[in-house]
């Protein structure tokens, strides 16, 4: 397949609002794959690298000064091969033979494909081909029920890797995927509830209530004497932190998977800063003084048996057989008063509020549906920076002003609901301006303008109806209160979850 075919579609995909076109467009191209070409072509139009980071960034990109090609001459495999080569490239000597594998690259590109790359590899392919899109596309391809290819997704991770699959042997080879301990699955996630009593009363008498920790999420794996841990993102991180990796091999079990948080506490036992626990998930990290401490709220595996299917009740009577004392505390069947109760303490120990989850509820990976709705005593938007804006007076010199935009969940493209200045401190204006300028892709006098891949958490007191932003809402006395390093553009917050807030 031409490599110029994959840049096509990425072109239709991104020019149409239509999730059909898309969907159509996308199983048509990857109809026409090889086998050895479906993995890199779902990750490509998925927006990703199938070998992740290659250590390629915008400075380096930007730096190419190649005349484009007349011909359209790229292969897939061609370039999926010198992306596999400049990923593995290393030692001595290995900054000119980068160099030499991008001008090659660069030189061979048509101008549509020099533009495709760049923002490939820059980590800023914003066509709207979200995951759930392709994933839909690759049914349609397979000719195979969604709901496969969304579970076996889960169990592998990794959607190229299921489309192979899927386009290959169909829905009997989707079908045996298993939970493999060692092989992170696709969190479940929780959406925004209104309130405490409306979530409760959504879920009746089957309802867990739970604290919602300030933490990162992590996975942990254990078979025998063999432990993993996972990010949030699926990155492994064993290697950095021991003090989970320790407890984890100390539990009393043969196999195990968890789902939990982690973080760093004060010597008085209350919750650090968000930004203090992420800094123990840096790529090179210089706070391992920080010690983490792990609160599981999920079992999905116990010796040898998977409980995904199982409904919570039973994934919590496992969690609490092998790892009590290191749950997140929880009320199971509440009465109003008695949650209630326990959303004020959760909120007087430090942290976010309560999660409410439905005990029936079997383990699925992303927001499908409402099982798990996230309470918090004000409005907080996961959102995308879009741009800054330069301060004046006191923050003279300093990106400031924020311009935040949701995500549509039809295209994948931000959709801008206000600005805001509000809750940024000295040392997240520094930041903010150093940060900024990596993440570029235009500026004048006032604004430099982002590409949408940085996500700020914005507490808010409300939505109103705007003419102001492209959305039709704006958002109501909005502040910072921290980034979110730990989540991508896709985690982003929808412009309909925004909408939702109007009263």
């Amino acid at each position: 397949m031409l490599f110029s075919d994959v840049v096509q579609a990425s072109e239709t995909v991104r020019a149409t609002r239509s999730r059909k076109t898309k969907i159509a467009t996308l199983a048509a191209l990857l109809s026409e794959a090889a086998p050895d070409e479906l993995g890199p072509v779902v990750a490509w139009v998925s927006g990703e690298l199938r070998q992740g980071r290659i250590g390629t960034g915008w400075r380096t990109l930007t730096a190419l000064e190649c005349e484009p090609s007349e011909l359209a001459t790229l292969t897939v495999s061609s370039v999926d091969s010198t992306l596999s080569e400049l990923a593995t490239t290393s030692g001595p000597g290995s900054t000119n033979r980068r160099k030499e594998l991008l001008r090659g690259l660069w030189t061979a590109a048509t101008a549509e494909q020099q533009a495709f790359l760049m923002r490939l590899l820059g980590g800023e392919l914003r066509q709207g081909a979200l995951t759930a899109i392709v994933a839909e596309a690759v049914a349609v391809a397979a000719a195979v029920p969604i709901e496969l290819v969304r579970r076996a997704y889960m169990l592998s991770g990794q959607l190229p890797v299921t489309a192979v699959a899927a386009l290959t042997g169909g829905a009997e080879a989707l079908g045996e995927f298993r939970l493999e301990v060692g092989r992170p699955i696709q969190p479940m996630l929780a959406s925004p509830g209104a309130a405490l009593d409306e979530a409760m009363a959504e879920f009746g008498d089957e309802v867990s209530v739970e604290h919602k920790l300030d933490g990162a999420r992590i996975q942990v794996h254990r078979e025998g004497s063999r432990v993993w841990v996972f990010t949030r993102t699926l990155r492994d991180i064993t290697a950095g932190v021991p003090e989970l990796v320790d407890l984890v091999a100390q539990l009393n079990c043969v196999s195990v998977v968890l789902d939990g948080e982690t973080l760093a506490l004060t010597d008085s036992g209350r919750p650090r800063p968000f930004q203090e626990t992420m800094s123990r998930f840096a790529e090179v990290s210089t706070t391992r003084e920080l010690l983490l401490h792990p609160y599981f709220f999920d079992c999905l595996h116990l010796n040898g048996a998977d409980l995904l299917d199982a409904p919570l009740h039973e994934r919590r009577t496992a969690l609490t057989e092998v790892a009590a004392a290191h749950s997140i505390p929880a009320l199971i069947r509440p009465d109003a008063e008695a949650a209630a109760e326990y959303f004020d303490g959760a909120l007087a120990a430090g942290h976010e509020g309560v999660m409410v989850k439905s005990l029936l509820a079997p383990y699925a990976a992303g927001r499908r549906g409402r099982s798990w709705q996230k309470i918090k005593p004000t409005h907080t938007l996961d959102l995308l920076v879009l741009g800054a804006e330069w301060g004046y007076g006191r923050r003279t010199g300093y990106l400031s002003n924020l311009h935040l935009g949701a995500r549509d969940p039809e295209t994948g493209d931000p959709v801008m609901v206000g600005k805001t200045f509000k809750g940024l401190t000295d040392a997240l204006l520094q930041w903010q301006t150093a940060e900024f300028p990596r993440h570029e892709r235009a500026r004048d006098e006032y604004t430099v303008y982002l590409w949408p891949e940085l996500v700020v958490e914005i507490a808010l007191d409300g939505v109103q109806v705007s003419s102001r932003y492209p959305g039709g809402v704006a958002l109501r006395f909005a502040r910072v209160v921290r980034y979110r390093p730990d989540k991508s553009a896709a985690d982003a917050d929808t412009i309909e979850t925004v909408r939702a807030l109007l009263p």
